[in-house]
């Protein structure tokens, strides 16, 4: 699976959103580092940096009524199989700044990461933008 670009993430059908939740739970989970081609970018980074774009996958979830588990808004929590980590709070502070600056969680999210994703859901038969939004 993929994560999807933030842009997308208040356009996603239900389904898309709540397995977005679920992969960033199992990323922060036992399978931080396992090896997967569409999401290695991550772990170039902190994890910090996969909580803080969990917290918008979660925010849209509240915003459409789903109550994703509390624990989750911990960044140093992993699931309950996993050990949990201590956050670098400065690292948090970081990237709350850069947010402020900067409008993506991963550089990686750029126009053409954007542009693969719409044609990842038109490949599932979901249209987010029609004619008229273009």
């Amino acid at each position: 699976m993929r994560l999807w670009h933030e842009k997308l993430l208040s356009l996603l059908p239900r389904q898309q959103l709540l397995g977005q939740h679920r992969e960033c739970c199992a990323l922060r989970g036992n399978s931080w580092g396992k090896p997967h081609s569409v999401v290695n970018y991550v772990f170039r980074y902190s994890r910090e940096r996969l909580w803080a774009y969990h917290v918008l996958v979660m925010n849209e979830m509240l915003r459409r009524g789903y109550y994703p588990d509390s624990c989750w808004l911990d960044p140093g929590y992993r699931g309950k199989l996993a050990p949990r980590f201590e956050p670098d709070y400065e690292e948090i502070q970081r990237l709350k700044e850069e947010k402020n600056e900067v409008s993506l969680v991963y550089p990686e999210h750029n126009e053409k990461y954007f542009t693969d994703c719409i044609a990842n859901l038109l490949g599932k038969g979901i249209i987010i933008f029609s004619n008229a939004d273009e």
